[in-house]
């Protein structure tokens, strides 16, 4: 049976761990050439092994801070044309807008909207003239589609990300590169331990997230990246422009 993937060149930002590392280890069983791209270098080497053990081919890995300006457009002019754009790097603030200062804005925009802009801008050039391609952003349920206690900062920057994919789509429909956005409930990765965290009581904290999802659990990483297989494959080749939620139940 043919890989869904076979010989397509995938970028992915912040793929070391969390969703972006199981949209790695997913994408290159089914045959991607992947360059894998965070700031964690010591990750990278770790989902390098893995992904060489599994699939029998490594990817290429390589450090980038997405908030570094000319960092992107230096390692997209280094890689060539792109059939899948991935971007998979993201920041959560918590609190409500009272409780957010202006580097708090600043921040969550330049992680969540400003390197999505710069990496999109950096790849389409090259992705028109091979003829096209996908191009994946991570966006939220807690977005313009939704509402969350204590995420007004997250929230504006995914409804941006949304607002982006819409626009992107709009402009490049006739050069065939297709634009889509996910939007993921709770999802049990590192980052949402590391927030936990931050909320002093951490099994607390778990029962506050788990509360909001109506299935009564957290999502794991392998439920979410399905989607971004089938967005990355041909076989979505008519979705263009839409968010896809994958949320427990959030929205119901």
């Amino acid at each position: 049976m043919a890989r869904r993937l076979e010989g397509k060149k995938v970028f992915v930002t912040a793929a070391a761990q969390g969703m972006g590392q199981a949209a790695v280890m997913a994408m290159a069983r089914e045959g991607a050439h992947i360059i894998a791209t965070d700031i964690r270098e010591d990750l990278l080497q770790t989902l390098r092994a893995a992904v060489l053990a599994e699939v029998g081919i490594a990817p290429d890995v390589r450090k980038l801070d997405v908030t570094e300006p000319g960092a992107i457009e230096s390692m997209m002019g280094a890689v060539g044309a792109l059939d899948v754009l991935f971007n998979c790097a993201g920041y959560v603030h918590q609190g409500t807008i009272l409780q957010a200062s202006d580097d708090d804005w600043d921040l969550s925009f330049a992680i969540n909207v400003r390197s999505m802009v710069r990496t999109i801008r950096s790849a389409l050039p090259a992705m028109i003239t091979n003829g096209g391609g996908s191009i994946i952003n991570m966006a939220s349920v807690c977005s313009s589609i939704k509402g969350l206690p204590n995420r007004a900062v997250y929230g504006t920057t995914k409804a941006a990300v949304l607002g982006l994919t819409k626009a992107i789509a709009a402009d490049f429909v006739g050069q065939r590169v297709r634009c889509n956005a996910i939007c993921p409930g709770t999802v049990e990765t590192p980052s949402l331990r590391d927030r936990m965290a931050q909320l002093g009581d951490v099994d607390e904290a778990r029962r506050m997230f788990t509360a909001r999802q109506p299935m009564g659990r957290l999502a794991n990483a392998d439920e979410i990246v399905p989607i971004v297989v089938y967005l990355a494959s041909d076989e979505s080749s008519f979705a263009t422009g839409q968010w896809f939620s994958i949320d427990g139940g959030i929205t119901i």
